[in-house]
């Protein structure tokens, strides 16, 4: 019996669950989904080990999972916390709400428990089912026109604003299908850089010394790698100010800048989001290389298509996907581009997402996915590791990290409704499951070199470490 996050772990019964169907029900909401749609089922998220075929002993495994979970934690200071903590926290809450009520191309949805984000007077349909759904949304006057497709969608656009969920919810109703299958549609989902949703992105980042060059003796983990990050993009000056941890990592492109400002040196509430994570990544694995991909706005604010788009675009080497990003979907269902994007990626790679930050069992989108490796965060205290207060949690969750984080960050000034301007110099502090998901992707990148594994591989690697609880998973070091 050992003790861990505050709950007792009976080894042998949880590492008997890890590689078993059905610890998590979001896999049966997807079976019954997949199954409806015409879709097969992905595999469970915690796959028995790999026998001779994967060329991976159980003890080989065993050892390489111990290695994973007792890697070194990585550089996290421990300041004493401000003494308005909780104002700050509400006013960069504030900034966030007024970012996004400002955005017209933002809707809400605001029923108690099924709360999503979503674009206006766009649904989405799967392709074998777009011509009916259009069929059917003509006939109840509902004009449309059909949009540009993505991940085997079809995008409908309304001509005047609508009601989306609503519609969404006759089209799902068996009664008006009679002797045919229900359609696969949905809303355009909106995703947030963190995802809690109704525009509260949890806490603000905290101006930090630089952080201490890369351990030279660590240069090694992760050689070889590339982690493909789909986020706020990366600041144009990184490589330059960042020589020693992000100089010479990735290939500039225009197209990958992060825009950070709203003007002059004004920070957008998620400004320099990706930049921060590619250092964590790389505080991880440091010798891993990254390829940042725009798919935030540097409020924060992306949706599927925005993701898809950046997953395309990342180079063909990549095999670990970090998407430090999420969203709640309408029903809970899971979304259908998200998911027909991340299935259509090497079955050797692995993707690793953000469980989200609203302090809630709700499952959150991509990290619901079976595909996924989600990951929750935990917090430092006095007494030990606790779960992070506004960390998601739940079956669906394979793995946790400490979710405070140094790391790189931009220049420039957050100003906070009623409270100091904070200003930055290139580093910072931040907390977030999008930073321990960043850490676990790296940390993924240096199980590949240190055992010779693909992505896939680590990632049945680490799962099967025996450090587990059903609601927070695999403890990574």
């Amino acid at each position: 019996m050992g003790v861990l996050l505050g709950f007792t772990i009976d080894n042998r019964r949880w590492s008997g669950i890890i590689g078993g169907r059905g610890i998590r029900r979001v896999h049966h909401r997807w079976a019954r989904f997949s199954h409806e749609h015409g879709g097969s089922v992905p595999p469970s998220d915690h796959p028995t080990v790999p026998g001779p075929a994967g060329r991976l002993s159980r003890r080989r495994v065993l050892a390489l999972s111990a290695l994973a979970v007792a890697a070194p934690l990585g550089v996290v200071p421990r300041p004493a916390p401000a003494v308005a903590g909780d104002a700050d926290a509400n006013a960069y809450q504030k900034a966030f709400e007024a970012a996004l009520a400002a955005d017209q191309n933002v809707r809400r949805y605001t029923v108690p428990g099924r709360e999503i984000l979503y674009r206006p007077r766009q649904l989405l349909a799967a392709a074998a089912d777009a011509k009916r759904v259009t069929t059917w949304l003509r006939a109840h006057d509902y004009p449309v026109t059909v949009g540009t497709g993505f991940a085997g969608v079809t995008r409908l656009l309304f001509d005047r604003e609508t009601d989306i969920p609503g519609v969404v919810g006759k089209l799902r109703d068996p009664q008006q299908w009679p002797g045919q299958p229900v359609p696969a549609v949905q809303p355009h989902h909106v995703l947030l850089g963190l995802g809690n949703i109704m525009g509260n992105p949890g806490t603000p980042p905290r101006p930090a010394a630089a952080l201490p060059p890369p351990d030279p003796t660590r240069l090694g983990e992760g050689a070889g790698v590339t982690v493909g990050i789909c986020d706020t993009g990366i600041w144009q000056l990184a490589g330059a100010c960042h020589p020693q941890w992000l100089g010479g990592t990735y290939l500039p492109q225009p197209d990958d800048e992060d825009p950070l400002y709203v003007h002059t040196d004004v920070l957008a509430p998620q400004g320099g989001h990706g930049t921060f994570v590619a250092g964590v990544v790389r505080q991880a694995a440091p010798g891993v290389r990254v390829d940042p991909e725009q798919a935030l706005d540097p409020t924060g604010v992306g949706d599927e298509a925005s993701v898809v788009a950046a997953l395309s675009r990342l180079a063909p080497q990549v095999s670990v996907f970090n998407l430090s990003l999420g969203g709640y979907t309408l029903d809970d269902q899971p979304s259908l581009p998200l998911a027909n994007a991340l299935a259509a990626l090497p079955t050797t790679s692995a993707v690793v997402a953000a469980a989200g930050n609203a302090g809630t069992s709700r499952p959150l989108w991509p990290a619901a996915l079976d595909r996924v490796l989600a990951v929750a965060a935990v917090a430092q205290t006095s007494g030990g590791l606790v779960p992070a207060v506004d960390s998601c949690f739940g079956p669906w969750v394979d793995a946790c990290a400490l979710g405070e984080r140094h790391s790189t960050y931009v220049e420039g000034q957050l100003p906070l409704p009623g409270r100091p301007v904070r200003q930055f110099h290139g580093f910072a502090v931040w907390a977030g499951t999008s930073f321990a998901t960043a850490h676990v992707s790296g940390r993924l990148a240096a199980l590949m070199t240190a055992g010779g594994l693909s992505a896939d591989q680590a990632r049945t690697t680490l799962l099967a470490a025996p450090r587990w609880h059903p609601d927070y998973g695999v403890l990574v070091g």
